[in-house]
């Protein structure tokens, strides 16, 4: 088996991001609630969701610290995935919510206030972007941190729409505009939930994870000097950001010693955004026995 060691990770952007996006949703319900914003409360619910989608990547990263014990010898690492379920279903039970209402309010509009309407929205707007401005550009070579900034700048577009419909509502009076842009937030949201519920359950498959790409890692594998078939081959997800890795190398023993032939196979996986690997070297002689799993 072949494990990097795990580095400690900076929990300050996700730990400023839950806070701050915690008060934004209080100050959004607030406003939404006493100035009639229907648009403003279903980006709140938005955020709700956002926030659970943070706790969750920031639990995941403490998670990955925990040492296995003798009954969970891989962890609680995959616990994390079961919680991104529940908070698909409740993101996508939300956008269903703010839809419903939406389509009912452009029947009987009800008058809003658009100025406390439109501060909160730039709140939300600037709030979300510079939360995912915390996570620098690190985020790129993180799964869990890059679905956390994809998050935020989700947020940071819906509550640009929230903004510009009180805009237009301050310039023209339409109030219908609110329940619009309402319905587009709860659209927007539930293509949000229906995708974290559609990855969440392939991962719980233990599908290979997005941005890893297995036809990458086969021919880096098949380049190393003596292997010559690579079979057996499985990737799946132990966490929201750990990628485990088992394969089968078949191998000329002549041609490179297999220690160095496992270091330098650890290198180009690692390389590839997989930590976690077990490599099992063979000979032609061998017989490879049968699919494993």
């Amino acid at each position: 088996m072949v494990s990097p060691g795990h580095r400690h990770p900076d929990s300050a952007p996700f730990r400023w991001s839950v806070l701050l996006n915690t008060g934004l949703v209080v100050v959004q319900l607030v406003v939404g609630f006493g100035f009639g914003s229907l648009a403003l409360i279903g980006d709140a619910l938005h955020n709700v969701g956002d926030v659970l989608g943070l706790a969750l990547g920031w639990a995941a990263e403490r998670l990955a610290l925990r040492p296995a014990s003798r009954r969970f010898t891989y962890g609680y690492r995959r616990s994390t995935q079961f919680a991104s379920l529940a908070n698909g279903a409740l993101v996508l039970a939300a956008g269903g919510v703010v839809v419903v209402e939406g389509v009912q309010r452009l029947g009987r509009p009800a008058a809003i206030q658009p100025e406390p309407v439109a501060w909160a929205a730039l709140a939300g707007l600037v709030i979300n972007l510079a939360s995912a401005r915390l996570f620098g550009h690190g985020h790129q070579h993180d799964l869990n941190r890059r679905a956390a900034v994809l998050h935020l700048l989700t947020d940071a577009a819906v509550s640009a729409a929230v903004l510009l419909s009180a805009l237009l509502i301050q310039l023209t009076g339409w109030s219908r505009l609110d329940a619009l842009a309402a319905i587009g937030v709860g659209l927007a949201v539930l293509w949000s939930g229906w995708g974290l519920l559609l990855e969440s359950g392939a991962l719980l498959l233990d599908a290979v994870p997005r941005g890893v790409d297995l036809a990458a890692i086969e021919a880096a594998l098949l380049s190393l000097e003596g292997v010559e078939r690579v079979h057996h081959l499985h990737v799946w997800s132990m966490s929201t950001s750990a990628v485990a890795l088992t394969a089968h190398l078949q191998r000329d023993p002549a041609r490179l010693a297999d220690r160095e032939l496992l270091r330098q196979a650890r290198h180009r996986l690692q390389q590839l955004g997989v930590g976690h690997t077990t490599l099992q070297l063979e000979t032609d002689e061998e017989d490879p026995g049968g699919e494993q799993c």
